[in-house]
C-alpha cells in the first residue's frame, strides 16, 4: 500500500487484510502448521491452503470483466453464504475435505506459504491496478472491483482469526479488515449490531464461530435466529 493511499478504499482495505494475513503466514513454520485453526477439521496449512485457492478465484476474477451490470456488492455477496440448508453443509463439508487432502500432500509447509505468498502479492498488484468501473465475473455474479475486493478483504480477516493470532504468538488481523468486516455484517443485518462486541467477536459470532449466550439472544431479538450471518 502506498503512503497516500485511503486504508478505507477498497484497494486499501484489501492492502491492510492481505498484508497483514501474509505477515502472519511468514511466521508459521512446518511444525506450527499442524497447529489447529478455528475452522472444524482445519489444521493452519489446511487454512492457508483455503486461502491460496480464494486468492487465485480472486486473480481469476480480476481478469474476468463482464458486460453485464453487478448484481451483488460487498455485502449481499454473502446472502448466499448463510450454509444453513443441507446442499450449504453439504457443500462446506467437501470444501473442508478437499482442502485438507490437498494440503495434506505437501511433504513440508514452507512451498505452500510461499505460493500463497506470492498469489497473494499478484492479487494486491492486479487489484492496484484494476479498471474500477468494468465490473468484474466471480462464484456466478458480478460485482463491481471494489465490492469484490471488500469481500476478499472480509474472506481473509475472518480467517486470520480463525489461525487464532494475536493470542498464539502470531501477527493479528488489521484494523482496516476487521472493520470492514464489522461493517458487512452491520450490513447484511440491517442496523449496528445491539452488543458491545469488539470487532473480533462480532466476527466469531455473526460467522457462527462463537456461541449466542442467552443475553446475547435476548439483546438482538427475532434478529438472533438469522446468526450466523454467513459462515
Amino acid at each position: 500500500m502506498t503512503r497516500t493511499e485511503d486504508v478505507t478504499s477498497p484497494t486499501g482495505v484489501l492492502h491492510a487484510a492481505y498484508g497483514a494475513f501474509m505477515a502472519a503466514v511468514r511466521e508459521i513454520d512446518d511444525d506450527g502448521s499442524w497447529a489447529p485453526t478455528g475452522c472444524t477439521g482445519w489444521a493452519a496449512r489446511d487454512l492457508v491452503f483455503h486461502c491460496l485457492s480464494d486468492a487465485r478465484r480472486a486473480l481469476t476474477a480480476l481478469h474476468s470483466p463482464a458486460d453485464a451490470a453487478p448484481d451483488r456488492d460487498a455485502v449481499t455477496y454473502w446472502a448466499e453464504w448463510r450454509q444453513q440448508d443441507e446442499e450449504g453443509r453439504e457443500r462446506a463439508a467437501h470444501g473442508r475435505r478437499f482442502a485438507r487432502t490437498v494440503a495434506g500432500l505437501f511433504p513440508h509447509f514452507g512451498p505452500l506459504r510461499e505460493q500463497y505468498l506470492e498469489t497473494a502479492a499478484a492479487v494486491l498488484h492486479a487489484a492496484r491496478h484494476a479498471d474500477p468501473q468494468r465490473p468484474v465475473a466471480t462464484q456466478g455474479h458480478v460485482l463491481d472491483p471494489g465490492d469484490l475486493l471488500r469481500t476478499l478483504a472480509v474472506e481473509v480477516t475472518v480467517h486470520h482469526l480463525d489461525l487464532g493470532a494475536p493470542a498464539n504468538g502470531l501477527p493479528g488481523p488489521s484494523p482496516a479488515g476487521l472493520a470492514e468486516v464489522r461493517r458487512t455484517l452491520d450490513g447484511l443485518l440491517g442496523r449496528p449490531v445491539p452488543l458491545p462486541w469488539d470487532d473480533a467477536h462480532y466476527a466469531r459470532a455473526a460467522t457462527g464461530r462463537a456461541a449466542l449466550t442467552a443475553a446475547e439472544r435476548g439483546a438482538l431479538g427475532a434478529d438472533a435466529a438469522r446468526f450466523p450471518l454467513f459462515s
